[in-house]
């Protein structure tokens, strides 16, 4: 037997973790179907709406698990961020942002 950890986030601020206990040669859509996801979120598509990844890289439903994996579901992004960065640049202006905008009082510029 192997041991996955399976992690997903339905909604922001909302994490599913589970520790699952898998026969040699399971896959990624292995785990998702021996876990409780389906059961404890029954209107979550999860083969269509989210992105399969083992240790953050993104992977296959079909890609088979290791001893000790972490297979992670990824909802979609909802705000692109390199969109929100420049968007967040725009609200703060230039003065508060760059590597040198927190100074310590009295240390020089640069530093």
């Amino acid at each position: 037997m192997i041991e996955v950890t399976l992690s997903c986030s339905t909604a922001p601020r909302e994490v599913f973790e589970q520790v699952l206990q898998l026969a040699p040669g399971a896959t990624v859509a292995d785990a998702v179907h021996a876990s409780e996801l389906a059961a404890r979120f029954p209107q979550l598509d999860w083969r269509h709406a989210m992105t399969p990844g083992v240790w953050g890289r993104e992977a296959a439903w079909e890609q088979p698990l290791k001893d000790g994996d972490r297979v992670e579901l990824c909802r979609p992004l909802a705000v692109d961020p390199k969109v929100a960065r420049r968007e967040r640049f725009q609200r703060q202006g230039a003065r508060g942002t760059g590597l040198f905008a927190n100074r310590r009082k009295g240390g020089k510029a640069g530093y």
